[in-house]
């Protein structure tokens, strides 16, 4: 692994390793690791010291150095004196290990001396969110570059991942996510389903999806909400922004639903549902599969 603070431009090009696991909980545990050319003394400090965590942690924060101390997370622009979300810190053993909780999730940073003067710092992030741990991944990434700036006495010139690409990287790296699944449904049918986290606005990915041309209920569906393998009927509901369900056999119907995601753009969940028999779910969810990794590459920019 390089010590090169460098840009967060890919996982691996800066050393960050990263995993996903079953939390014991039931929950999702990101696991990302980072060399840096510094004692553990100076990254405790860095991760722990306020003035220091607010240059590259995602929010200033305040915090009681102690298990079962308050840790308070103060945004920019949040109304009112006091922290916008608080947690608690679960573990504080100098210079070895910081973890605390932020809302429902925890952060646990370990701290391990690696050569004579350097250290590996491992973070483990355990949230319920599975969906989001792309989102998660390339944000820690950016951030733990931004550390790396700090510690090396230099300006913190990390850049954010705008482009989405670093989103889409891990993305691809934690394959597990995009698969999709075909289950059967209380009333004996079959459902396919398929989620992801896109990179844009939702309003952005709605205007790719209908090519601008507003769809209504009873009109035909825009083009960018089909493939090829799935006939298309008439749009059934359509409320802009957020979803298009259309039917595409007698009882069975395709739903692109946009909602509330991790902060990069809307989670996109797609499902296709229809009679047992007759319906071909794997090669459908083959076909959707492709045509989401399109939509999403579309709106990351990439090739």
């Amino acid at each position: 692994m390089t010590t090169d603070p460098g840009s967060p431009s890919g996982p691996d090009d800066e050393g960050f390793p990263a995993a996903l696991s079953d939390a014991d909980d039931g929950r999702t545990a990101l696991r990302m690791e980072r060399r840096l050319a510094h004692p553990p003394q100076r990254v405790w400090d860095a991760i722990t010291r306020p003035a220091q965590l607010a240059r590259w942690f995602p929010s200033e924060v305040s915090v009681e150095l102690r298990p079962g101390g308050e840790i308070g997370f103060h945004f920019p622009g949040d109304p009112g004196p006091g922290p916008a979300m608080t947690g608690r810190v679960t573990d504080a053993d100098e210079p070895r290990l910081f973890a605390f909780t932020w809302g429902e999730d925890h952060l646990r940073w370990e701290i391990a001396p690696d050569g004579a003067n350097g250290s590996v710092l491992t973070l483990v992030h355990t949230f319920g969110d599975r969906f989001g741990a792309a989102s998660f991944a390339s944000g820690w990434q950016v951030c733990v570059t931004a550390l790396a700036q700090v510690l090396a006495g230099g300006p913190v010139d990390a850049a954010r991942d705008t482009s989405g690409a670093l989103h889409e990287a891990y993305l691809a790296r934690f394959g597990e996510l995009t698969r999709g699944g075909v289950e059967e449904t209380a009333e004996g049918g079959t459902r396919l389903r398929l989620e992801r986290q896109l990179v844009r606005p939702a309003g952005a990915v709605w205007d790719r999806l209908t090519g601008g041309a507003e769809p209504s209920a009873g009109g035909p569906v825009p083009p960018g909400f089909t493939v090829g393998t799935v006939p298309a009927g008439p749009v059934t509901e359509v409320r802009t922004s957020e979803l298009l369900a259309y039917a595409w056999c007698a009882g069975g119907e395709v739903r692109w639903e946009l909602g509330a995601g991790t902060g990069h753009g809307p989670r996109l969940v797609l499902t296709q549902t229809g009679p047992r028999d007759g319906f071909d779910a794997a090669e459908a969810l083959a076909a959707w599969r492709a045509r989401v990794a399109e939509l999403a590459a579309e709106l990351a920019g990439a090739p």
